[in-house]
């Protein structure tokens, strides 16, 4: 196997999108809709004949359930993991957006290595360490095409990695999917497309 094909998907829409609220390591389970998003997907992907050898998946609820969905129509092994949970944000989690930023303003600059509030949470450092020991894991799974469900922080971080730059930011919306291939014979890595959802109505 000379090339990994990645599909990156992020989680339907949850109860926390609804509620206004920090997601990060706040454990919010999907909604209804976000349920339907991902059977839509899982649908399309179906019909269109789109097929991966293996499926990894967060173990917070929200990309743990849209796993489970998706590889339940698919027919593919899932493998749930703590690496591929999403930021922890420390009290943030849960707590709703309008207080969160009085209580703990965006500081003009964060060190990689400052706790993400002063009261808690994970450094840039440890989040980036936990990414790559993510993405060694996902490079000796004995396979081909690999489907990774994640959070749209944890994937943005991904693709940064992969690409070698963290200025930039790729769009995940609700079971919104990005696809690239890399190879196992050069650092080349090629981008199919960004927050793909070909299965949601316009």
């Amino acid at each position: 196997m000379s090339l990994l094909h990645l599909t990156f998907l992020r989680h339907g829409r949850s109860r926390a999108d609804d509620e206004n609220v920090h997601e990060g390591r706040y454990d919010s389970p999907l909604t209804e809709a976000g349920q339907q998003q991902a059977r839509a997907l899982a649908a399309h992907w179906k019909v269109t004949g789109t097929t991966f050898d293996q499926a990894w998946c967060s173990t917070l609820l929200r990309a743990h359930e849209t796993a489970q969905i998706v590889t339940g129509v698919l027919n593919i092994p899932l493998t749930a993991t703590d690496l591929l949970r999403e930021w922890d944000n420390g009290p943030l989690a849960g707590m709703g957006r309008e207080g969160a930023l009085r209580r703990y303003p965006i500081p003009d600059f964060r060190h990689d290595l400052d706790a993400y509030t002063p009261d808690g949470g994970l450094t840039l450092a440890a989040f980036r360490a936990r990414v790559l020991t993510a993405l060694e894991l996902l490079w000796a799974v004995p396979a081909e095409r690999l489907l990774v469900i994640s959070h749209g922080g944890f994937l943005n971080s991904l693709l940064h990695e992969l690409i070698g730059s963290r200025q930039a930011w790729f769009g995940f919306g609700d079971t919104g999917y990005s696809t690239l291939t890399l190879s196992r014979g050069s650092h080349t890595v090629s981008i199919g497309g960004v927050n793909l959802h070909p299965h949601l109505p316009d």
